[in-house]
């Protein structure tokens, strides 16, 4: 079993996870991360990449995916861990006030404090209406998201969809995969126009198969996924044979193992103390768009806000007799640990 040992344990890579490992780091406290997407950035990765934000400060605009690299670039010199793909899903406390985590892999983390910076909670794969489609997951052709693309490699694929998902990673397994067929239910897609037009060269130029007005209406193997059926608007049906079928209809969020976890509750999202941003629980804290209070704005730059005032109360609840001094960034420099 995997052992992780740290100071705090951040649940959720999304911006304001990312932003709490840096203000961890100027306290010289360690963070492990977990996620249970197979990347970090939360829903800037997942679900708009290339869409524009306004309300940075100090970026008149800038891509999400952009400001996810800039977070990273900027936690680097505190050297934070990752678990990514994997889902914490219970938690013990221990005599001395520190917990224990098992994730849904059995990594084990041992850790001082834990924050909370789920976003809106455990992201779930919106799967469609299709018969027996469960009977062909867990590595038996069917995915609703590429943890690794070298799972694809020479496969013959069907990949669902008419988002950003969709459409870079049929981009991306074009030059993976020895089939790539893309199945949109309408003709113009949701996501970024560049990358539909990249998926439109790759059709042009017969790597890639894009087909619109259909959607993949019946899956078919013994065992193991062999085929799909392909259902046009109009009525008329082919049959493919494939290896893999990659539905990415996007992510329906949920509250997850968390709900278990004893912590108070309100509208399904965890109530804290603005104090700190700590729970019901000693220990653990919430920040982002999991957590709760009066007033409560969903913006990243709270969330910002939030995790710098829960790292101070994650410090004094590591070290109840040591007084921490704030300084400056600009008088001290950004520490490494």
């Amino acid at each position: 079993m995997n052992s992780i040992s740290t100071d705090i344990c951040i649940i959720g890579a999304g911006p304001v996870g990312l932003f709490a490992v840096f203000e961890a780091g100027l306290l010289k406290l360690r963070c492990h991360v977990v996620d249970a997407l197979p990347q970090v950035g939360g829903q800037l990765s997942e679900i708009y990449p290339k869409k524009p934000i306004y309300d940075i400060p100090g970026f008149p605009d800038i891509l999400a995916g952009d400001l996810v690299r800039n977070l990273m670039r900027q936690i680097e010199p505190f050297h934070p861990t990752f678990t990514l793909g994997e889902r914490v899903e219970r938690f013990a406390k221990l005599e001395d006030g520190s917990f224990q985590l098992f994730t849904s892999d059995g990594t084990e983390i041992l850790c001082k404090t834990i924050a909370i910076a789920g976003g809106l909670g455990s992201f779930e794969p919106r799967k469609p209406a299709i018969e027996s489609l469960d009977s062909y997951e867990s590595g038996k052709g069917v995915y609703y998201m590429v943890r690794d693309p070298e799972t694809f490699r020479n496969q013959r694929l069907v990949i669902a969809g008419g988002g950003d998902s969709a459409l870079d990673w049929t981009i991306f397994l074009a030059d993976v995969a020895r089939e790539v067929t893309l199945v949109h239910r309408g003709t113009t897609f949701r996501g970024a126009a560049d990358s539909a037009e990249k998926v439109k060269h790759l059709h042009d130029a017969g790597k890639v198969r894009l087909v619109l007005s259909s959607n993949v209406t019946h899956v078919h193997g013994n065992g193991q996924l062999e085929a799909v059926t392909i259902t046009a608007n109009d009525g008329t049906t082919e049959t493919l044979n494939v290896d893999s079928f990659i539905p990415l209809f996007g992510l329906t969020p949920k509250l997850g193992p968390i709900e278990d976890w004893g912590l108070e509750l309100e509208d399904n999202a965890v109530k804290v103390n603005t104090l700190d941003y700590s729970t019901s629980e000693p220990g653990i804290f919430a920040i982002g768009d999991i957590n709760t209070y009066p007033g409560k704005l969903k913006l990243i730059l709270c969330g910002f806000h939030e995790a710098a005032l829960m790292c101070q109360g994650a410090f004094k609840y590591i070290n109840p007799d040591k007084k921490y001094v704030l300084k400056y960034t600009t008088v001290n420099g950004v520490p490494t640990l």
